[in-house]
């Protein structure tokens, strides 16, 4: 009898990727994944609850979230056709991945989001890097350069950048846009806190794609929703890949709930945004921290003691943040703003840490 080994079957490009393991450490202070701060708004979940009938659970879904993009459409001023609701953003790059990259070259410019490299990967497309220049700032030249001299078909690039915070300004990406002949995913999953959105480019650029999230501005990270905006022949390419019912009912209903509440979640970005510049500002009084600037809900800075040793030493204290630390970015970490509690509490044990 032939033994069976799920090892010899399983893709061998794939060995040397490893599985996303997020940290889980029940009990402490979470400020590592740039999550919405506050308890969800019990009034939308009141209204949410309220708008769900029953057949939402024994139904299938919409499978293109009609009225999701609809709402969409009225939020971005983007054409509803332009729209493609996606379960999180990873859903959506892969499907980027699956549909425009296999076999092909995707241009990442790291430091950046992880599984940019990861969906690629399992797409079957070849990463390549172009390191960001010495202040986290794209290299404008070398992606183009790079785009037109290999099988390029997929270029990412983050706006603000997680994990740096800072945007690549519009002219660049326009730049960017007008050499190459791949498709450009402008990744704008903070662009509520900060930076100038490149939605306005889409309808002059056929080959720019702009990809946004409800989890961090919206509070909805355990819904797992996601969208990208693009011309409609970049849309229907990636219908053709994405599942059928992706996005379930009740993720749809939330996310209309958020949009239907706008004016209140958009108070609490303004008090994030506030609470960040504060953070901001006191850790830079800390001797031996060196912080980055930040458009985004998380800030990213530098200490003279080695990061682990920062890193645990605040785990110790019940505190959850995230080492960067890496090729780029050494002795780096990002910490997520949190409530003003939460950060005093993080100050506090970051400043004796630093001594």
């Amino acid at each position: 009898m032939n033994k069976f080994s799920p090892s010899t079957l399983a893709r061998q490009d794939l060995k040397k990727l490893s599985p996303y393991e997020p940290v889980v450490q029940p009990g402490v202070i979470k400020m590592d994944a740039n999550e919405f701060p506050f308890d969800f708004p019990q009034e939308v979940m009141d209204y949410i609850y309220s708008s769900t009938d029953p057949q939402s659970f024994n139904r299938y879904p919409d499978p293109m979230a009609g009225d999701l993009r609809t709402a969409l459409a009225g939020y971005t001023g983007a054409p509803k056709e332009y729209i493609l609701a996606g379960n999180g953003s990873d859903e959506i790059i892969l499907n980027l991945a699956l549909t425009f990259a296999t076999g092909g070259d995707v241009l990442i410019t790291p430091p950046t989001f992880s599984m940019y490299e990861v969906h690629s990967m399992v797409a079957g497309a070849r990463p390549k890097f172009i390191p960001r220049n010495g202040d986290f700032s794209v290299n404008v030249e070398e992606v183009i350069n790079q785009a037109n001299n290999t099988d390029t078909r997929l270029i990412f690039i983050c706006s603000p950048n997680n994990p740096t915070a800072n945007e690549t300004p519009q002219h660049e990406i326009k730049r960017i846009l007008q050499n190459v002949s791949a498709l450009v995913v402008l990744d704008e999953a903070y662009i509520e806190f900060g930076g100038t959105s490149c939605l306005s480019l889409v309808d002059e650029y056929p080959n720019l794609a702009v990809m946004r999230t409800f989890s961090k501005c919206f509070g909805l990270a355990g819904l797992r929703i996601g969208y990208l905006i693009a011309s409609p022949g970049v849309i229907n390419e990636l219908r053709r890949v994405k599942q059928p019912f992706n996005l379930n009912s009740f993720s749809q209903r939330a996310a209309l709930a958020v949009l239907d509440h706008l004016p209140l979640f958009e108070e609490l970005i303004a008090d994030i945004r506030d609470k960040r510049d504060l953070l901001w500002q006191q850790m830079q009084r800390i001797p031996g921290i060196e912080v980055l600037e930040s458009k985004t809900n998380f800030i990213t800075f530098k200490t003279t003691l080695p990061a682990a040793e920062i890193y645990q030493g605040l785990l110790n204290k019940g505190i959850l943040i995230r080492n960067v630390s890496g090729p780029g970015l050494e002795n780096y970490l990002r910490v997520s703003v949190g409530t003003g509690d939460e950060n005093n509490t993080f100050l506090t044990a970051l400043r004796d840490l630093m001594g």
